[in-house]
């Protein structure tokens, strides 16, 4: 018997079933696949968290290690500071971890400086690493001006010079001391960072215990510190901005 020739309406609809049973095909040999190879986890995302030296502060009238002890002696500092710390190190305090870099860098954004990487250094690092840091951590009672004074007198003590315990109060006639001089300066030196929240506090007269630590750059407070005759302290100008140092002290 001769067949007839299919439409092309039935050659289109033989077309479909063909694809169709193709795919179904290929849908359930991937499955087979699937339940012969189990799916492997994946891989763990590499970590990028520096590998830091770690500087710990163990709590108030304890002692910081011998790293500390060292450091501390060679700056002539002692309660004045708890730790002092190089910008490729990171503070540990309590429960908390921060890199000192991160908080220079915070600082420096505050400061509106522009934040710089030299080229081939590792990330993170800023250059100036001959710098160190002083670290304070802010205890129950602590006010801005006491923790300089203790640094201060830390400082002078150094030197030979022992400064009485009223030495930063005014004359008198309520004049400034030099010493009360120095200590209004240098609020513009340190910065005070709250660790807790990751920020830099901008209102010295607000220090909550143990969140926040005060850091002096010790390069700085040293150069300042070793121009100034003690002698001659109290001929020291202060306007406000700038601590005048007469030339013939």
């Amino acid at each position: 018997m001769r067949r007839k020739p299919l439409s092309p309406n039935n050659q289109l609809a033989l077309l479909l079933i063909g694809v169709f049973v193709l795919a179904a095909g290929a849908a359930l040999l991937t499955q087979l696949q699937r339940e012969k190879k189990p799916i492997k986890p994946a891989e763990p995302v590499a970590s990028t968290i520096r590998n830091e030296p770690v500087i710990a502060y163990h709590g108030p009238q304890k002692d910081q290690g011998a790293l500390t002890d060292k450091r501390k002696a060679k700056y002539g500092v002692d309660k004045g500071v708890d730790l002092i710390v190089r910008p490729n190190e990171t503070v540990k305090i309590g429960d908390t971890t921060v890199s000192m870099q991160e908080i220079l860098d915070r600082i420096h954004r505050q400061q509106g400086d522009i934040v710089e990487k030299n080229v081939g250094e590792a990330a993170g690092q800023r250059s100036g690493n001959d710098h160190v840091y002083g670290i304070y951590v802010v205890q129950p009672g602590d006010n801005i001006w006491n923790v300089h004074f203790q640094f201060l007198r830390d400082y002078f003590k150094r030197r030979g010079v022992t400064l009485s315990l009223v030495s930063d109060e005014p004359n008198r006639l309520g004049y400034s001391s030099g010493v009360g001089k120095i200590l209004k300066f240098s609020e513009g030196m340190v910065h005070i960072y709250n660790i807790k929240e990751n920020h830099v506090d901008t209102n010295l007269n607000l220090i909550y215990p143990l969140s926040k630590i005060v850091v002096f750059d010790m390069k700085q407070v040293s150069s300042l510190l070793d121009q100034i005759d003690v002698a001659h302290i109290n001929h020291l100008k202060f306007d406000g901005e700038t601590l005048w140092i007469p030339a013939d002290q």
